[in-house]
């Protein structure tokens, strides 16, 4: 079952402009199509240090992108 969308809204403040913008946004425009799987995924990832997510701004390798491929819809510009 997937968190409420409150709490994931209070996790998704990170303290950087940067990451509080961005997942955010995702979890405003791009949560809501997500499937189950996916959003405990998000959730996951919300977890992580904002050391590593903040290097995700960066560069998200393939391997990472492999296990969480989440990823690539947070970080990584549509086109």
């Amino acid at each position: 079952m997937p968190l409420k969308l409150n709490k994931l809204r209070w996790r998704c403040l990170r303290g950087t402009k940067e990451l509080d913008v961005l997942l955010l946004r995702f979890l405003e425009q791009d949560y809501p199509q997500l499937n189950a799987a996916e959003q405990q995924q998000f959730a996951e990832i919300l977890a992580w240090e904002n050391q590593v997510l903040l290097e995700c701004l960066q560069y998200v390798s393939d391997e990472l992108v492999q296990a969480y491929p989440l990823l690539k819809k947070i970080f990584i510009p549509k086109t």
